[in-house]
């Protein structure tokens, strides 16, 4: 499903790693094995039937005008549009990869947790081949195998995997809906049908991070004590990148009719509201917050002109000096019990 490309299409090199880029994940498979989910079984099993019935089965099917319209794709849209592709495809197929492995590594351990996973690795690598095929059009394409054999990759303690995925899950729903309404009100600025698929897409990534709000409900061990200072931690690291990168590479929203600050404080301040049914902490979202974050983009904007350590230097210690303020500033509380 993620590796079919037609022979005559190029392999595209992947871009340079950098802290901003998608990554790869490990973890701790005995750990997860052992995790005890007993405690919200009946939510799960229910969860588990959405899952089983597939919604979007035939949703990702394409037709002789979604590859024609790729030709009518020219000048610096076509390139934005490519790059916008890699990144997607990259961030979904690294989730396959993990998703696949926690499967295999828990089948007979732990099933109903191997189930899940095994149904999100079946999403993420339909959503991965979708945008490989995608960027075939252009004849170009990710050489995913390589990818997943090459790819470095970065260890997380399971709870780190639960905290993260779930807020990559939640804010990959806001993203795809915000901009699918977007298009729904200004046609004119669909340059590609992509974007049509959006709005059924986006249910896989809003019941992924239902999955992982389960599994953070049946260990309130991970909502406690010095536990929500990583909370606050995860809110702040995912919050900021996407921040950052949407500004980064804001001409594929300026090539959608969307200002790239008003979309990002919007999908921010919708995943924000919607952590607090999982977390029992979220970000204040006040003034203070969002001249913290312009400051942490100024500095990485004037990284990129910069060529030597000792130039880049106060902006590395601008960011993170902006970065702990936001971390370390006082949360909101939520109504999420910590205890079963």
């Amino acid at each position: 499903m993620v590796d079919t490309i037609d022979t005559a299409t190029r392999y595209k090199a992947p871009v340079k790693e950098t802290l901003l880029t998608p990554r790869f994940y490990t973890t701790d498979f005995d750990e997860l094995a052992k995790l005890d989910i007993s405690a919200v079984a009946t939510d799960l099993e229910a969860l588990m039937q959405e899952f089983r019935v597939d919604y979007n089965r035939h949703h990702f099917e394409r037709d002789g005008v979604y590859t024609l319209e790729a030709k009518d794709l020219m000048g610096p849209v076509r390139d934005i549009f490519v790059h916008f592709l890699e990144r997607s495809c990259t961030s979904e197929f690294s989730g396959f990869v993990l998703y696949k492995e926690i499967a295999r590594r828990l089948k007979t351990v732990n099933p109903l947790l191997a189930e899940g996973f095994h149904f999100m690795s079946r999403d993420e690598a339909r959503h991965a081949g979708f945008l490989n095929k995608t960027m075939a059009d252009f004849g170009l394409a990710l050489n995913l195998p390589a990818l997943k054999k090459n790819k470095k990759y970065t260890f997380f303690k399971p709870k780190f995997i639960f905290y993260a995925t779930y807020l990559s899950e939640k804010i990959g729903y806001f993203r795809y809906i915000t901009i699918f309404r977007h298009l729904e009100q200004h046609p004119e600025h669909r340059f590609h049908p992509l974007f049509t698929y959006f709005e059924n897409w986006c249910q896989d990534e809003n019941r992924h991070g239902d999955f992982f709000d389960l599994i953070l409900r049946s260990q309130p061990r991970l909502l406690r004590g010095l536990n929500r200072l990583w909370v606050k931690f995860f809110l702040t690291a995912v919050f900021v990148t996407m921040y950052l990168n949407d500004h980064k590479d804001r001409g594929i929203y300026d090539a959608l009719g969307l200002d790239p600050t008003v979309y990002a404080k919007e999908v921010l301040v919708r995943t924000n509201r919607e952590a607090g049914k999982a977390f029992p902490v979220i970000l204040d979202m006040d003034d203070q917050f969002w001249a913290r974050m312009e400051r942490c983009l100024a500095s990485t904007l004037k990284l990129g002109t910069l060529n030597n350590l000792p130039t880049k230097l106060p902006h590395y210690l601008s960011i993170a000096w902006n970065y702990f303020q936001i971390w370390a500033a006082k949360p909101i509380e939520t109504s999420v019990r910590t205890v079963l």
